[in-house]
């Protein structure tokens, strides 16, 4: 079985749009001004003066191994973050099923009441997409909620805690009128409260990111080891114009793993090419949920 189509290597090979190139670019071209500069000035002092700029390749193929190990080690943890995300939001679409499923099947007493609740529940992952994105209140909390609410809401300094906090509200109200029992009330808050966990481990997700110290460090690697990686080309190579071109070859490597490890800390910025679909997610959860809620003609 052909596991990559050779049509879809070669278009995402050529591709543009999705591709960290657009971002890495200037600085590929910088330096690559950077070593014809440098190759001018070697050209200028040997042939005056005599003097030949040198450097032992060797010593630059143990730097850039490990230059290259950091980088990797970078992308690996930005790239757990991005999986560890990805399984939060897994949790939170089988939590919102199971508050789903859980109402439909223990509060069939009060199908307006499943209504409430299930809408609630469909408003929730849309409150934290927005909390994450640094967004405001979504536009389907105004489908969603009251008038009263929807100010409440906006007024709330943590949106999906104040759904959470209707959703523990409705359960009360249940289980005081008798549309569940203990039983089916305890079930509910627990699922409604890992909703919560799987919440709060995304903001410390999205408030924790990899020390700036790390990043200022491999930052300045990658610019010392680009800066004087042509002297270590120089009188190696059968033309000097190919010490520019190595360069940018190099400088294109090494900025596509840093932009990738930059990229992949934050799973959930919109802008950002490894961005979590969490729209589409979201849109799922409701399609779900609205499937299967009570018409609104059954009493």
């Amino acid at each position: 079985m052909n596991l990559i189509h050779p049509s879809r290597f070669w278009r995402e090979a050529i591709a543009i749009r999705g591709s960290v190139l657009p971002m890495v670019l200037p600085y590929v071209v910088i330096f690559g001004v950077i070593a014809t500069i440098l190759r001018e000035i070697s050209r200028y002092l040997e042939s005056e003066h005599q003097i030949k700029i040198s450097l032992e390749v060797t010593l630059y193929e143990i730097i850039g191994a490990a230059l290259g190990f950091i980088l990797v080690l970078r992308t690996n943890a930005g790239y757990d973050r991005w999986y560890e995300g990805r399984k939060l939001w897994g949790g939170i679409v089988n939590q919102c099923r199971n508050l789903g499923m859980n109402c439909l099947a223990y509060a069939g007493k009060d199908p307006n009441w499943q209504r409430d609740f299930m809408k609630l529940v469909t408003l929730f992952p849309f409150t934290v997409r927005n909390l994450l994105r640094g967004q405001l209140i979504p536009e389907e909390a105004e489908k969603i909620l009251g008038q009263e609410d929807l100010l409440s809401l906006k007024q709330f300094p943590h949106p999906p805690s104040f759904v959470l906090m209707k959703l523990a509200k409705l359960l009360m109200k249940a289980k005081e009128n008798g549309v569940i029992d203990d039983f089916a009330f305890l079930n509910l808050d627990q699922e409604r409260a890992r909703l919560m966990d799987h919440l709060g481990a995304c903001e410390r997700i999205l408030k924790t990111p990899l020390p700036l110290i790390y990043s200022i460090e491999i930052r300045r690697s990658i610019a010392l080891f680009l800066f004087i990686l042509p002297l270590a080309l120089l009188h190696r190579l059968e033309n000097d114009w190919q010490t520019a071109f190595l360069t940018m070859m190099v400088a294109y490597v090494l900025f596509t793993l840093e932009i990738i490890g930059i990229q992949l800390q934050n799973p959930f910025a919109a802008e950002h090419l490894s961005a979590l679909p969490l729209d589409d997610i979201c849109k799922n959860i409701e399609r779900q949920l609205t499937g299967a809620m009570p018409s609104e003609n059954k009493t």
